[in-house]
This record gives structure tokens, sequence and C-alpha cells, in this order.
């Protein structure tokens, strides 16, 4: 008998070099161990056909289903002027209804002979139309014989796994890959602790790869299934068990707000009660202050829940105690608005040193990258003494010119734009780890946070502060009913004649270059495909348009940061009616006199996006509206997308729709820096009980063995993943 092939084998010394080039170029798979690792994405029943009524258009699919017939037709074409042009037509059924194949020139001989009325095979193949009807042209086959002893021997389950494939590679050559690999399951390290796999009654890992690639029943994939699941989710809730177990082992300094300090100022000056919810959240952030170790803390809130007040209220704490704070924003328009709310809130307690300022005052200063190097210079010396207690600035705080005097707390605004490196040069600026506070706005289900940010404490705002008024969301569909677009243009004159304001926002800039008008279309392809509505042209439509008269400004990424700073000032200061612009404005604008938004091309954005830039309006007294532009025709999934968040005004909701939605791969799309999901059959919303469970489990066991010795195969797979995930995976939310 030949050797097995270990785990770490490369898979062009077992399966030859071209094989294993196609399924690392494609697959992403290197080793035998990748490749066992590589699960079907479903199965087929011996005896069960596949729907070949419910085939997708443009999808690659593999169909198993018989013969009803075949016929070979001779034409005339310019390769074969004398008829001697060949096309073999062959009709395959699996009862719930026909699909063509179609096999041109050369290509036809081989099928011709094999696939006879009754045989049975595997087809792959790109599903497309011709003339009205479903076809696969010069689909991959594989057929199903009973008698040949390899075909018995490869077949010999009674469900034959379907993996996912690529045009280069059909999912029964993976399949054949596997089994060569297969034996090799036999070597794999467990690492689930034995304790814990019998006393939850899991399979043993090389059981559970042989149960899911060669099943005999459903029960044998169920279990299977069940035991990879919590593979998943254990070694990677170890991973976070223990960064969070390391963090609880550096010292910091507790920072305890003084009770006359300038916290306490601020808050005697506030016009207005905090919340209930606010209230809450403040009391577990000073509570982690007050410790010897550094708070890792995420403030999850709904759009305009009044994150900032209390992120405000935490770096006050902090300048109390004697340190300083740094507020990190992602866009220098979002670091000047926070810069201007937080001065505008702390009123004279802002303005530290200067003449008026109050007694316990500090400074505030904002530091971003296009600042001049006067301001530069006199921010950076205000951070070096200390006169400076508050910093708000983009990624120019990371750089190595910045010294902090005494660095206290770091705060993340919209985590998911930050990587593990930006995050962690910052809190290296403290003479000792700074507190961290994170802050998103946009809600993620309770076991994403887990999994995405499992080495944080999570607190939720999910309360509106009073006085904030209610959203009403409407789909426009453009296409179907052009009236109502125009309609939406009168809601606008109605809303700016008011004495309001708005936005329309478009995915697109519009000075692109133009890449796109090389390539010839057909107008059918134009009309599916055009371009996403661009700012700068919509702008100009709108002005000479429904909206001729009313003062319109465009917005967007490209513009000098001066430039986009004057745009938002005279757009806050009422001395524009509408503001055209791109997702610039998804985060932290406050114009509480806008109270409508259009976005255009709706479609072309996320649930959760749309949700953040809904955010944007009724964030005064007067009532918000928000109308959804679309082409979509009703019946499609990008409809019932925006039906969904027209419906509710619950990011929570709206966010775990949009993980059921999106493919499974992508579930922890942005905490992946671009490498592939490492969950291949864990599904973050379906499996929430494992990952809670999992998360306990590996708290326990991190506690008990925090170096994992007496767990070298757990150590083993901890180690692939983080460095398959370069350790990345765990930080970029």
């Amino acid at each position: 008998m030949d050797a097995v092939p270990a785990l770490d084998e490369p898979l062009k010394k077992v399966l030859g070099p071209a094989t294993a080039k196609v399924m690392a170029e494609h697959l992403g798979l290197h080793t035998v161990g990748d490749l066992l690792h590589h699960y079907p994405r479903r199965y087929e029943e011996r005896g069960q056909l596949t729907h070949l009524a419910d085939l997708p258009m443009d999808e690659h699919v593999t169909v198993v289903a018989q013969v009803a017939d075949a016929r070979l037709h001779t034409f005339a074409s310019s390769r074969a002027p004398r008829g001697k042009g060949q096309r073999l037509e062959v009709t395959i059924t699996d009862g719930s209804g026909r699909l063509q194949l179609v096999f041109f020139g050369a290509g036809v001989h081989k099928p011709h002979k094999e696939l006879l009325p009754g045989t049975r095979a595997m087809f792959a193949g790109k599903v497309s139309v011709f003339n009205r009807r479903l076809q696969l042209a010069h689909p991959a086959y594989e057929l199903l014989r009973a008698d040949s002893e390899e075909a018995v021997e490869s077949w010999a389950g009674a469900l034959i796994p379907l993996y996912p494939a690529t045009a280069k590679l059909e999912s029964w050559k993976i399949g054949k890959a596997i089994q060569t690999v297969l034996p090799s399951a036999q070597e794999a390290a467990d690492p689930l602790p034995e304790t814990l796999r019998e006393g939850r009654g899991l399979v043993p890992l090389p059981e559970a790869l042989l149960k899911i690639h060669r099943p005999h029943t459903k029960a044998d994939i169920d279990r299977a299934r069940a035991r990879l699941k919590w593979d998943e989710a254990f070694v990677l809730q170890v991973a976070l068990a223990r960064r969070r177990h390391a963090d609880a082992q550096l010292p910091a300094v507790p920072r305890r707000p003084k009770p006359d300090g300038i916290l306490a100022a601020f808050d005697d000056c506030l016009p207005f009660t905090l919340t209930e919810g606010q209230r809450k959240v403040s009391k577990e952030i000073f509570a982690d202050l007050a410790t010897d170790h550094p708070m890792h803390r995420l403030l999850q809130g709904e759009v305009g829940s009044g994150k900032t007040l209390v992120a405000l209220r935490a770096m006050l704490a902090v300048v109390d105690a004697g340190g300083q704070a740094a507020m990190l924003a992602p866009t220098e328009v979002l670091a000047q608005q926070h810069h201007r709310s937080v001065t505008e809130m702390m009123g004279e307690l802002a303005e530290g040193g200067m003449l008026g300022g109050a007694e316990n005052a500090t400074k505030v200063v904002l530091l971003t990258g296009s600042m001049g190097a006067a301001a530069r210079r006199q921010a950076l010396l205000g951070l070096a003494t200390g006169e400076a207690g508050i910093v708000i600035g983009t990624h120019a705080l990371i750089e190595d010119k910045v010294q902090f005097h005494d660095l206290g707390l770091v705060v993340v605004d919209e985590q998911h734009r930050f990587g593990v490196e930006q995050r962690d040069a910052l809190r290296g600026k403290g003479k000792q780890p700074p507190h961290l506070l994170v802050m998103t706005a946009t809600p993620i289900p309770r076991t994403v946070a887990m999994t995405v940010f499992g080495d944080l404490e999570t607190s939720v705002l999910d309360q509106l502060p009073a006085g904030r008024s209610p959203i009403a969301s409407h789909v426009v569909p453009a296409a179907d009913k052009p009236h109502f677009l125009a309609r939406a243009w009168e809601r606008v004159r109605e809303e700016v004649g008011k004495g309001h304001q708005a936005y329309v926002v478009c995915p697109r800039i519009g000075d692109e270059e133009d890449g796109a008008k090389a390539k010839k279309k057909s107008p059918e392809d134009e009309a599916e495909k055009r371009p996403p509505l661009a700012v700068l042209d919509i702008a100009e439509q709108l002005a000479r348009g429904p909206l001729a008269g009313l003062r319109v400004e465009v917005l967007h990424g490209r513009m000098q940061p001066d430039d986009k700073d004057a745009v938002m000032r005279r757009f806050a200061a009422g001395e524009a009616d509408v503001l055209v612009a791109t997702t610039v404005v998804e985060v932290g604008v406050n114009v509480p006199n806008a109270t409508v938004m259009v976005i255009m091309d709706a479609d072309r954005f996320g649930v959760s996006q749309l949700h953040q830039l809904r955010g944007r309006v009724g964030r005064g007294s007067a009532p918000g509206l928000c109308l959804l532009v679309t082409e979509m025709p009703e019946a499609s999934a990008a409809r019932q997308r925006l039906n969904a968040v027209a419906s509710t005004l619950d990011g929570f909701e709206l966010s775990r729709i949009d993980l059921e939605q999106r493919r499974e791969g992508d579930v922890l799309g942005q905490a992946q820096s671009g490498t592939r999901s490492s969950l291949r059959m864990l599904a973050v919303i379906d499996d929430e009980e494992v990952i809670a469970e999992a998360r306990e489990e590996a708290t326990r066991t991190v506690a008990a063995d925090p170096d994992l010795e007496r767990l070298p195969a757990l150590r083993t797979a901890l180690d692939a993943l983080l460095d398959e995930e370069r350790e990345q995976y765990l930080e970029k939310g």
C-alpha cells in the first residue's frame, strides 16, 4: 500500500502540477489538508434528480440527469461551406424539466457515441439562453455507470457530493482529487479537547472528514457538519479568548474622574438629560476605566443614538484623571465634523489656556494630513506638553512625529475602516497601554460581534434621544413608475420651500477615467449594466431641470479637504439647499435642518450602508424622509432588499437581513482584509448557539491553560488559522 500523504504535503506532489495549479489559483487550496477542508456545497441523491426547472441564468451549474434524445444536424457555415458543419443537440430530463445541451464541430464525436438515450450522467456548464430556451453549450460531463469497477468504487455512496467548483475544474474532478487524499484524513490531529468532544457527543475529526466527503446517509452528513462547525467556532473563539486573556495581563493606569472636574462641569452645562441607555453604557465604560488593565470595549449604537456624547464623556473622565484622549476618525470630513461638534458641545471648557476659557478647561486640537505646517506644529506641541487634553484626527495621529504627554484613552470611530496596524500603532503611543473604546454605527448582530470583535466587551445603545424625529422611507421604482421619480423631486422642492434642506446621494463621482468605452457592448447589455449614476452628472441635470432655481452643491471624496470642509460648512449654515454627494456623508455628518434624502441607484448600496445614509436626516425636530430610487424590477432580489430597508428602522434587524442575503463567505468580509473567509462550514447567523457555546468553552480552556501546553493539536490548528489570516482576521472588524 502507498504511503499516506501528510496533511501539509503540497498538492502538486500528490495530484500533479496542472490540477494543483488550478486548485491554488481558483480555489485557494495548496495542501492536502486544505483540500480535505474543501467541503461539498450540497449532495445529490442517486435516485433523485436536480430540478432542471429551477436553473439560474449565467451561473455555473452541476446537474444529474438522463438523456431523453440526441440528434446530429449538419449545416453550412463559413467554416464548412459544403454543409459539413455538425451540431449535436442532446435533450436531458430529470422529471421536473428538460434542458438542451449543444456540441459543435469536432466536439460532437465523443458525446455522440456516449450520450445515448437512457444514459445517466452529471453535466456541468454555464446556463445560457438560445432561441428563448435554456441550454448548456459544450458542457463537461461524467457518465454514471453502475457496472464499471472504477465507477462503482467512485460512486459507491448513495449520496453524490457536489463541490464548490470553477469553470476550470468541475465538481467531480474535485471529488476524484479528494478520493485520492481521503486516506490522509486518518492523520488529522483533533483540535478539540477530548472532554469537550465527548461531553458534547461530537465525532472525532478523522471520522467527520470521511463522513462529509463520503456519506452513506443524511445522518452522516449532519454528524460531520455538527463536528466541523464546532472546530471552526472553537478554534476562532480560542484565538479571541487568548487575545482577551493577554490584554487582561497588561498594566494600565486607572483613570477616575474628579468629583468637581471637567466632566462634572460638562454634565452641568448639558441642555438635556442623558437617555437611560447613555447612562448605563457610560457606567460600564467608567467602571472599565477605573481598573488597572486596559479597557477593550465596543460601543455600537443606532444611527443618532448619541455615541459621540458617550465617547466625549469618557474622554473628559480621562482628562480629569490627568491623561489625554485621542479620537481616530476614518476621513478628514468626519474628523473635522467631530472636532467641530466636540468644541461646540464643550463650549468654554474647550478653551484651555485661552482668555475666557473656564478654569478647569482643556484644549481640543485637530490633526489631519492636509493641515498647514504652522497649525500642525502648534497641535503637535499641545500634545507633547499635555496642554491639549483631547485630540481628534485621522491616520495623521499615527505618524512617528506625534508624541503624547500621557495618552490614556483611544477612541476609534467606525472601526471597520481601520486595520490592526493602525489600532496598535496608536495604542503604542502610551507610556502604558491606553484604554480602548471602539465605536460603530453599523449595528451588528450579537453573534457577528462575538465572531469579529470577540476580543472586545460590547455595549449597545439602542435608544434614540428625545427630540429625534421618525424617518419615513419609500422605494421609488423609477423604471416602472417614472411619475414617482418626478414626485420625489417635487417633495424635495416642498421641503426646501418649508426652509429645510436635502441630500441626493449617488454611487459614483463621475470624473473617473471611463475604461468602459473601449469595450463594445450590445444595446441590451448597455441597458442592463449601465454605469451607476454619478454626482457630477446628476447635480447638473437637477440644477437645470427639476430643481432649477435651488442652490445645489456637490461633495465627493476627490475634492480638496478645504473645499470639502467649506461645502459642509455652507450646507450646515443653510447657505445651500441641496447637497449632491457620494457616500462621504455616510457617517457623522450632522445637519439637523436636513429632512429629505434621495438615494439614486439605491440597489447598488448594501443594506447597512443605506441605513447609515438614512440616519443623516430627521436629526432635528422635523420628520425625515428617505427615498430609495431604483430601476430594478419588482421581483428582483435587489428590490426585496430595498423593501426591507423601507419597512424597518431597526438597524439590528437590518444587519441580520443583510447577512442572510450575502453569500456565506462574505459574512466576515470586512474582517478578512481580502483573504478568503476562514469559515467554511459555520454560518454566523444560523449557528448562534454554537458560537455562543464555543466562546464559553474557549474562555474556560484558555483560563485553565493560557499557552495551550496540554493541547498541542489545538495550538497547531490555531497557528494554521492565524497564519492563514495573518492574525488580522481577529482585528479587522
